[in-house]
């Protein structure tokens, strides 16, 4: 993503590996201060001050509070949809479609959980961010195309209901789970077990597809 100019000078990317841990310090620095402090009360002099440099440091890897705010929220956006670490893995053939389901599930819940300050604060700034609003909504669309092709798979070879459409449904459960983990992990609406929150998201998405296990 390329924000939009703010006027500011232009920033290139660091061409050094000091550089490039220099830059990410930064991004790290800036994460924690805009989660103890919000988008709005956070300051660039904070951020230098978190990663250990000076303000005009800060100057020449970004352009503004915005930038890095929003790189910032990309990287947290691309987390929540990237594959599981290779620790993880599972051989799919050993998975039921039940399985399957719930791993996506508990996986993105373990996932916000651990990040649900942060993405806290983009869930806010996203209303009024077009740059913020769009990475969001890029997640949104990756787990609702995925989820699609799924159904589509499972209703060939007959294990969802036909009179399903794929498209829809995929909108709806991935906005279910998304809602949950903000409802949940950011609002605290309720004291909930992760586990027990993935199994019972697990439940009502197999029932709305009607998931015929083989």
């Amino acid at each position: 993503m390329t924000p939009p100019s703010t006027g500011g000078p232009e920033v290139s990317a660091p061409r050094s590996r000091k550089g490039a841990q220099t830059r990410a310090r930064l991004l790290e620095a800036a994460k924690h201060v805009f989660e103890t402090s919000g988008f709005l009360e956070a300051r660039i002099t904070d951020i230098a001050e978190q990663a250990g440099l000076s303000h005009g440091s800060f100057y020449h890897y970004f352009d503004s509070k915005e930038q890095v705010f929003r790189e910032v929220a990309e990287t947290q956006e691309a987390l929540l949809t990237q594959a599981p670490d290779d620790a993880d893995e599972v051989d799919p053939a050993r998975l039921s479609e039940r399985e399957r389901i719930l791993r996506a599930n508990r996986l993105y819940l373990e996932r916000y959980r651990d990040n649900a300050r942060i993405m806290g604060v983009i869930e806010q700034v996203s209303r009024y961010d077009g740059p913020v609003n769009e990475a969001r909504m890029r997640r949104q669309k990756h787990f609702a195309d995925r989820a699609e092709r799924s159904i589509r798979r499972l209703q060939e070879v007959g294990q969802a209901d036909p009179g399903v459409d794929p498209e829809i449904a995929a909108l709806a459960l991935g906005s279910m789970v998304a809602r949950v983990a903000e409802l949940w992990l950011v609002e605290h609406w309720g004291t909930y077990d992760l586990d027990e929150v993935a199994e019972q998201l697990t439940v009502l998405w197999a029932n709305a597809i009607g998931l015929r296990e083989t």
